[in-house]
């Protein structure tokens, strides 16, 4: 059993159905991100997926909005989209979700954020790895400090990895930390993750394999 309770920070793992996230609380997840299409980096999962998940799990659970994978700029339809699984998810008891938008110039879609949010309220938010695509990182994370309702940001500091990109990750936590909780994720295992907070003093971490392998 991969124990996390007793060693100062959060471990939250993200999967894609009932039985992954079952699995994952066994082997002493913290939280769950219900995700769609991981392969895709995760997109919003179905939603008989979210009910059954949500009636089953005794942890925090967390559910990502995302109309498909690809970039994070979108259209009218696919903001339509995600203010109806937002809508969805708040009706059914959901507590947090997971989003995020970008403009074509590779800077946060202010607007369209803050209209999400908005319609949110008042489950909390997580914003997601399109933040390591901004042109900006650290004006990027002061923009988000600047809406006051964001809970947490999942990044891996820009880099392909949380360990590739811990010097941005910890200039985050620096920073920010007043402001919102910093996720660290990317390349988290169960193997390595003691080795990573050694190097980050992260309190959260996130990843698919992060209690190991969720197979049954």
């Amino acid at each position: 059993m991969h124990d996390t309770s007793s060693k100062g920070f959060l471990v939250e793992a993200c999967v894609e159905n009932l039985d992954q996230a079952l699995i994952a609380e066994k082997k002493n997840a913290n939280r769950i991100e219900l995700c769609g299409r991981l392969d895709l980096g995760g997109i919003t999962p179905p939603r008989e997926t979210i009910i059954s998940v949500l009636n089953q799990l005794r942890i925090p659970l967390k559910v990502m909005i995302r109309p498909r994978g690809g970039n994070f700029t979108y259209s009218e339809s696919e903001i339509e989209s995600m203010k109806s699984e937002i809508l969805f998810c708040k009706d059914n008891g959901i507590r947090e979700i997971v989003l995020g938008a970008l403009t074509k110039k590779g800077e946060l879609d202010m607007a369209r954020i803050s209209s999400l949010l908005s319609l949110a309220d008042p489950m909390e938010v997580t914003f997601h790895k399109a933040i390591d695509e901004v042109n900006d990182f650290m004006a990027s994370l002061g923009q988000l400090a600047s809406l006051n309702s964001i809970k947490s940001v999942l990044t891996s500091g820009a880099g392909v990895s949380a360990l590739l990109g811990k010097s941005l990750i910890k200039k985050a936590i620096k920073n920010f930390s007043n402001s919102f909780n910093i996720i660290a994720a990317g390349s988290i295992t169960k193997e390595n993750i003691n080795k990573i907070h050694a190097e980050l003093g992260a309190k959260e971490y996130h990843g698919k394999k992060i209690v190991g392998d969720l197979i049954s």
